[in-house]
């Protein structure tokens, strides 16, 4: 199980508002996501599970602002892939506020 935070940054688009651009990615996660789970972040989107099934959804998310105009897309892509047991979103946070009490 794997752990991707996402984010894609559309360039050259004449407009410093990108929200349009996310929401055409998040529909694109919608649509080709299917047994995935993922969360939108004010800074990129979380996406869990299957890195194979991960890798190809990046592509397709990374082509998104091409398809809406823009010139330029730069693309930052963090993977946690952890073997040795399964890992989660919630897991992840959960064991950060168990330390914290």
């Amino acid at each position: 199980m794997s752990i991707v935070n996402i984010t894609v940054i559309p360039l050259g688009t004449g407009n410093t508002s990108l929200s349009s651009y996310v929401a055409a990615c998040q529909r694109e996660l919608e649509q080709h996501g299917a047994g995935l789970k993922y969360e939108l972040t004010a800074m990129g989107t979380i996406i869990e599970g299957d890195l194979e099934r991960i890798l190809p959804l990046i592509q397709r998310l990374h082509e998104v602002p091409f398809k809406h105009g823009a010139a330029r897309v730069s693309t930052t892509i963090s993977i946690d892939d952890r073997r040795d047991r399964a890992i989660s979103m919630a897991g992840k946070v959960n064991s950060v506020r168990e330390k914290l009490e």
